[in-house]
C-alpha cells in the first residue's frame, strides 16, 4: 500500500543517496493506517552513522542536535516541515530509571531487530518508501485491525513507563490487552518507583487530552494493578452506588462511563488541548471522596446508599492525586473548582446563586461546569444520555447575567474610595469585601446604585469629609 507522504519529504528520500535504507517508523505508519493525516514523521535511516546522516540532511535544511545522545537529527525543511531522523540503536539496562540505558549505535542492525525494541506491535510497523510496503515482523497490522495491544517483545520490561504509554495508548485508539501483555506489565509493577514523575504526568496529560475511550486506560490500569499507583482513584474501585441513581455500577465503573462521556461532548472535542485535560482531569477525579463519604442509611424503612458532601472530599482527594502526578498548578487550580461543585445543577437558578457559583468557580466558568456536569450525568447506563435539566437553565441565567464568561467583578473599588477623599487603610479592605457582597447579593449593579448603597451603610467607618463627598455625588 502507499502511504501519504508529504511531497517533500518524499524527495529528500528519493534524492538522498544515503537514505536509500531509510524507513517511516511507528506512530507514524500506525496512524496512517488508521487514515489519520500525519503530522509528526520519524524516518529510521540504516546503514549509516550519525555523521553521516547528519551531512545528508545538511543539504536539505537547518538540522537540530538536540537529539544527538539518542541518535535523533531533527530537520526542518525549506516548506518549514520538521521531520525526525534517526540512526538504530542497541538499549541495555544497566541501572534504575529512564536514563539507566546503555546506548550503541550500530550501523549493521537490522530493520527487525530496530523493531523489536519498540513497545506495542502497532508501533514496530515500518514502511519502505521505496517499494511502497509495511514491513510488519511481530503482527501489527492484524493487531491494529482486531484493537489489540500486545508488546512486541520481552524487552519491553526493560522500560516500565511502558505501561503508562499502554494506558493512554488503549484510550486513544480504543485497544483491549493481550493476556499475556497484562501479566507482563504486572510482572514489573515495582517498577513505577523508578519513573520520573514527570513523564507519569506526561502519559496521564495525554490520556486526558487525546482519549477516544477513556475509560479503556483506566480498564488497563486496573487489570495490570498499576492502578494501585494512584491510591485516590484505586480507592473507589468497589464503592456502590444508589442503583435508582446509578445502575451502571461502582464508583469506578461510573467514572469510566463519565470519561466516555465527556469526549463524545462537541464541548470537549472542540476545546484547546489545555482544556480538554482540564476537563477530563475534573471527570476523572469528581466523584473520589465517595470512597470517604459514602453510607448505608435507613430512610423511611428504604435502606439507601448515600454520600452526603463528597464534592469537597472530592476536591480535597482530586488535589492530592493531581500533586502526586505533579500536574502543574494552572491544571490544579482549574480542575478543583470544577471538582468542588459539579453538584451545582441541584441548586435553585436565582441570580444570587449563580452570581455566587460564577466567583467560587474562578478561574473556571459556568459553561466549563456544565460540560462537566454533562458528562456526570450521561455516565449512568442504561438511562439515557442526557444532560441535567437545570444546565440549560444555569446557562440561561449566566448569559443573562453576564457572568458565563468569568465571575462577576467588584464594581466599587479603592480608587472609588480615594476619589471619594478616604485615606487608605485597613477600613479600605472592610468596605470592599462588604461592597463586593451586597454586589453578589444583587443590591447594586452599577456604580451609582453602589454609591448609594454605600450611603446607606450607617455601620461603615466613612471620615466626614468622605460623606460629604458622597452626599454630593448622589445629590443630597
Amino acid at each position: 500500500m502507499k502511504l501519504p507522504i508529504p511531497h517533500e519529504l518524499a524527495r529528500i528520500l528519493a534524492e538522498t543517496p544515503e537514505l536509500r535504507d531509510a524507513y517511516l517508523v511507528g506512530g507514524c505508519v500506525r496512524d496512517a493506517l488508521l487514515g489519520t493525516a500525519l503530522k509528526d514523521v520519524d524516518v529510521e535511516v540504516f546503514g549509516v552513522d550519525y555523521d553521516e546522516l547528519l551531512r545528508a540532511l545538511s543539504r536539505w535544511g537547518r538540522t537540530d542536535l538536540v537529539g544527538r545522545s539518542f541518535g535523533v537529527i531533527k530537520l526542518t525543511t525549506g516548506e518549514g516541515r520538521t521531520v525526525d531522523f534517526s540512526v538504530p540503536r542497541r538499549d541495555s539496562k544497566v541501572a534504575p530509571g529512564h536514563k539507566g540505558f546503555e546506548i550503541a549505535f550500530d550501523r549493521a542492525i537490522t530493520p527487525r531487530e530496530a523493531a523489536a525494541r519498540r513497545d506495542f506491535t502497532l508501533n514496530a510497523l515500518m514502511y519502505d518508501p521505496r517499494r511502497e510496503t509495511v514491513l510488519d515482523f511481530f503482527g501489527g497490522v492484524n493487531d491494529l485491525e482486531q484493537r489489540v495491544l500486545r508488546h512486541t517483545s520481552p524487552a519491553f520490561a526493560e522500560d516500565p513507563l511502558r505501561v503508562l504509554r499502554g494506558m493512554q495508548f488503549a484510550s486513544r485508539f480504543d485497544l483491549r490487552p493481550a493476556p499475556e501483555t497484562v501479566e507482563l506489565c504486572r510482572s514489573i509493577k515495582e517498577g513505577f518507583r523508578e519513573l520520573a514523575v514527570e513523564r507519569v504526568c506526561d502519559e496521564w496529560f495525554k490520556w486526558a487530552a487525546r482519549s477516544r475511550r477513556p475509560s479503556a486506560g483506566l480498564q488497563f490500569l486496573r487489570a495490570t494493578e498499576w492502578l494501585e499507583h494512584f491510591p485516590e482513584v484505586h480507592a473507589i474501585v468497589g464503592v456502590p452506588q444508589e442503583l435508582e441513581w446509578h445502575p451502571e455500577g461502582d464508583v469506578f465503573v461510573h467514572t469510566g462511563h463519565c470519561c466516555d462521556a465527556l469526549v463524545s461532548l462537541p464541548q470537549w472535542q472542540q476545546a484547546d488541548e489545555r482544556s480538554r485535560i482540564v476537563f477530563s482531569l475534573a471527570v476523572l477525579t469528581h466523584d473520589l471522596g465517595k470512597a470517604q463519604t459514602t453510607q448505608r442509611v435507613e430512610q423511611d424503612g428504604v435502606w439507601r446508599i448515600i454520600s452526603p458532601q463528597h464534592e469537597e472530599a472530592s476536591a480535597a482527594l482530586a488535589e492530592s492525586f493531581l500533586q502526586r502526578i505533579r500536574a502543574p498548578h494552572a491544571v490544579i487550580e482549574r480542575v478543583l473548582p470544577l471538582v468542588r461543585n459539579h453538584m451545582a445543577h441541584l441548586q435553585t437558578i436565582s441570580d444570587r446563586a449563580v452570581r455566587r457559583l460564577a466567583k467560587r468557580l474562578e478561574p473556571e466558568t459556568i459553561p466549563s461546569l456544565c460540560t462537566v456536569m454533562t458528562a456526570d450525568a450521561m455516565g449512568r447506563p442504561p438511562k439515557a444520555p442526557a444532560a441535567p435539566p437545570m444546565v440549560s437553565a444555569l446557562l440561561a441565567k449566566a448569559a443573562e447575567l453576564q457572568v458565563q464568561a468569568r465571575a462577576p467583578q467588584p464594581i466599587l473599588m479603592g480608587r472609588h474610595l480615594l476619589d471619594l477623599g478616604m485615606q487608605p487603610g485597613p477600613e479600605f479592605g472592610e468596605i470592599l469585601e462588604a461592597a463586593f457582597e451586597a454586589q453578589l447579593e444583587g443590591k447594586f449593579m452599577d456604580l451609582p446604585q453602589a454609591f448609594a448603597w454605600l450611603a446607606t451603610q450607617a455601620d461603615v467607618a466613612l471620615p466626614a469629609t468622605a460623606r460629604e463627598s458622597l452626599r454630593s455625588r448622589l445629590g443630597k
